[in-house]
């Protein structure tokens, strides 16, 4: 069997470049995205995180071995212990304290993709719950490395460059490495071709919720619409 990652990304193009061609993306490589869209897509990948974690701990119950439990074990960790500590210091650049986002509500596309990801573990095995979150720690990879290669990108004076840097670096290239082979590895014990279809879907609706993420923050960056009264008003 080819590459899994490969042959989903395949499977689900539309979905899949949506996501990451999404004009949210646009603005983090043109360095033209409003603060305030930026500011509320950090708030809500804050709240995002806690249930990431979450779909890790699931992933040690869901594991075939000792190795796959100890994995799952230790990404979860990481993210406990060290990823959520480097976000919180990511936003205090941008006055977000670690308070402010945990009092936050929680906005409805975050709950909406967090809870597929988490229903798709419960509902299936390990491997779809790895293909339901592979969008997301693959494709920051993707996006990133993307984005440093667009002749339109902005590398001076871009106040996303730290963001942009994070996702296209050595570090975060080698997590994203490992849960390719993950998922090739879990692939070759519990994918066959008649399972093929419902991967692709779980894929694709994993691009869709990640995409309506983007949304999220970049409709919190455009002016509010008038309210009906203010339009019936002038007010």
């Amino acid at each position: 069997m080819s590459r899994l990652f490969d042959r989903l990304r395949d499977g689900a193009a539309a979905d899949w470049q949506a996501y990451v061609g999404h004009p949210f993306v646009d603005g983090l490589a043109r360095g033209t995205l409003p603060e305030a869209a930026f500011r509320h897509y950090l708030v809500q990948d804050y709240l995002f995180l806690i249930h990431f974690a979450r779909a890790y701990a699931l992933a040690v119950v869901k594991a075939d071995d000792l190795a796959g439990m100890r994995s799952a074990a230790a990404t979860l960790d990481a993210l406990i212990n060290h990823e959520m500590g480097l976000h919180v210091e990511f936003c205090k650049a941008w006055g977000i304290s670690a308070e402010e986002m945990e009092q936050a509500p929680e906005a409805p596309e975050c709950m909406a993709y967090t809870r597929y990801v988490l229903d798709r573990g419960l509902a299936g095995d390990v491997l779809d719950l790895k293909v339901a979150l592979s969008p997301c720690v693959i494709g920051y990879r993707d996006i990133a490395v993307a984005i440093t290669e667009r002749p339109d990108f902005r590398g001076e004076d871009n106040r996303y460059l730290p963001w942009i840097e994070m996702y296209a670096g050595k570090d975060y290239g080698a997590v994203a490495d490992e849960a390719i082979a993950e998922l090739d590895r879990l692939a070759a014990v519990r994918a066959t071709e008649a399972r093929m279809p419902s991967l692709i879907r779980t894929f694709a609706e994993s691009c869709r919720l990640e995409a309506a993420f983007w949304e999220m923050g970049w409709r919190a960056g455009k002016p509010a619409a008038p309210g009906f009264w203010s339009r019936l008003f002038g007010r």
